[in-house]
């Protein structure tokens, strides 16, 4: 197994940003903001799509207390209708290196875009989680939290699917929608159901 890189340039904070979320129908954007000691190795770490469930859930506790910091935060399924899902994963990220105990000096920006009124020097890294430690440590404690989140939804909400789709939109999901309608978790700036369906429903 590939170990991932500890660090873009030596000898400095850097903190790995990630979000997971971006794609599903329901539930807020989920970001974390990951610093690890450069010295920090884990064969372990990857992309957190890369990996089962299992073994995500394994490396939390490991991520959290090796890090020098980190933190997760989230945009609502409110502020990704009212500023769009691209601005809502910036806000998230921005909150989760917010939160950090400890002030990066770089980040580490998973994707080729990043904005923000934060004033610290980024660099945007694609397929960032599978090249470093941290932003791959971000995506697995942002997927971790978000996918439990989502488990406790479906407790309430057991007719769409989310304990295991996570709000992805999976047939389950779609056909939740079509026969019980949308829920308050649900995008109602995101296409629900495809157009023929929509239209079958009017």
């Amino acid at each position: 197994m590939q170990t991932l890189l500890p660090y873009l340039e030596a000898n400095r904070l850097e903190a790995g940003c990630d979000e997971v979320g971006r794609g599903c129908l329901a539930g807020p954007v989920v970001a974390a903001a990951v610093i690890l000691p450069q010295d920090y190795s884990n064969p372990w770490i990857n992309d957190s799509k890369k990996l089962k469930k299992s073994q995500r859930e394994e490396l939390v506790d490991e991520i959290k207390n090796s890090a020098i910091a980190w933190a997760i935060a989230e945009a609502t399924v409110e502020e990704i209708d009212q500023i769009n899902i691209l601005n809502a994963s910036f806000l998230a990220m921005k909150r989760a290196v917010q939160q950090l105990k400890v002030e990066p000096e770089h980040l580490l920006i998973d994707g080729n875009r990043w904005k923000s009124d934060l004033n610290y020097p980024y660099t945007c890294v694609i397929k960032g989680d599978g090249k470093f430690a941290s932003i791959a440590s971000a995506s697995i404690l942002a997927k971790v939290y978000r996918d439990n989140f989502m488990e406790g939804l479906a407790l309430d909400f057991p007719h769409y699917g989310w304990e295991t789709n996570a709000g992805y939109p999976t047939k389950i999901h779609r056909a939740g929608i079509e026969n019980f309608g949308k829920t308050i978790w649900h995008r109602t700036s995101f296409q629900l159901l495809p157009k023929q369906m929509m239209l079958e429903l009017k």
